[in-house]
């Protein structure tokens, strides 16, 4: 069993990630405040645009203190529309793993 307290000194991660469609190759941009439920949604097909996408698995994400920052970078990434963009960025982050 899991307990959780909220406590006002700590604020909650919200997160940008992008996914990769194995059907297609295209990409899907979203943000969230739970990574893990929302990934869940995704994989299980019940997230409407990403469904009819899969298989799909997660080649990246960021992570920001304040859901506006995350959304402000999920926009930002988005405005881009930029197939070269988005794979730069997967690659540098990649690297930043290795």
């Amino acid at each position: 069993m899991h307990f959780f307290y909220f406590n006002p000194g700590i604020t909650l991660p919200y997160f940008v990630y992008i996914l990769q469609s194995g059907k297609d190759a295209s990409f899907y941009i979203g943000q969230c405040d739970d990574l893990d439920r929302r990934m869940s949604k995704h994989f299980d097909g019940f997230s409407k645009y990403t469904a009819s996408k899969r298989p799909l698995r997660m080649v990246y994400f960021e992570v920001f203190p304040l859901r506006a920052d995350a959304i402000k970078r999920e926009r930002q990434i988005k405005k881009m529309k930029s197939r070269k963009f988005i794979l730069q960025l997967i690659e540098n982050w990649s690297k930043d793993w290795q």
